[in-house]
């Protein structure tokens, strides 16, 4: 059980640094004035989710899912 707790505290411990360069390579979601004027509504405005920032987005979720799914079982096994 020992072997477990710590092969899953590794993955946490990579999974924690991965979440946080993830987080910080991501761009402000505040379009300024722009998005007043409609200036949001551009190619890649409608096709974000194939471009690398909707590709961020995707990986957040993941790993925010795995964070919080190997938090609880770490918790458990303690």
């Amino acid at each position: 059980m020992n072997v477990v707790k710590i092969i899953l505290g590794i993955i946490f411990l990579i999974d924690c640094i991965a979440l946080t360069i993830v987080v910080l390579m991501q761009e402000g979601k505040q379009q300024g004035l722009g998005a007043i004027a409609g200036a949001a509504e551009t190619y890649w405005g409608k096709n974000k989710g194939r471009s690398m920032e909707g590709g961020l987005v995707k990986a957040t979720t993941v790993m925010g899912i795995l964070f919080f799914v190997l938090a609880v079982v770490l918790n458990m096994l303690g």
